[in-house]
C-alpha cells in the first residue's frame, strides 16, 4: 500500500532504525519510545491489524513472534523480561493501520499492563 508508512519503511522509501529483519518481518526502533527498548515488529505483508489476521497469515504472525524474541535477545531483555503488545483499532491507540507488535523492556513494567 503506497499510503502506508510501514509499507514504505519495508520498501526502503522511509528510513528506520533497523534492529533485525527476516524474510517475513522487519523490526525497528519506535520514534516515540515508551521504554528504554521500544521496538516495532511488522510483517512485510500489509495486514491492517490483529483483528484482520486469518489462517492465511499464520506464517507471518509466527515470524513476528520469532523476530520479537530476537529483538529481546539483541537488547538483553530475556533475563529480566519484556512486554509484547498488539493494539487493535483507534481506541486502543493503534495509530498506524499496519499490523505491528510492540516489544517493550529495559525497565520495570507496571501492573496491570495499562498502568505503564
Amino acid at each position: 500500500m503506497t499510503d502506508c508508512i510501514f509499507c514504505r519503511i519495508v520498501a526502503g522509501e522511509v528510513p528506520a532504525d533497523e534492529v533485525v529483519s527476516s524474510e517475513l518481518s522487519f523490526a525497528f526502533r519506535d520514534l516515540s519510545p515508551q521504554a528504554p527498548t521500544h521496538v516495532l515488529v511488522i510483517p512485510r505483508q500489509h495486514i491492517t491489524h490483529a483483528g484482520d489476521v486469518g489462517p492465511e497469515h499464520a506464517a507471518a504472525v509466527a515470524d513476528l513472534l520469532v523476530t520479537a524474541t530476537r529483538v529481546a535477545e539483541i537488547d538483553g531483555l530475556t533475563e529480566r523480561g519484556y512486554r509484547l503488545v498488539f493494539n487493535v483499532g483507534e481506541d486502543a491507540g493503534n495509530s498506524v493501520p499496519h499490523l505491528h507488535l510492540h516489544v517493550l523492556g529495559g525497565r520495570q513494567m507496571g501492573w496491570p499492563p495499562w498502568s505503564g
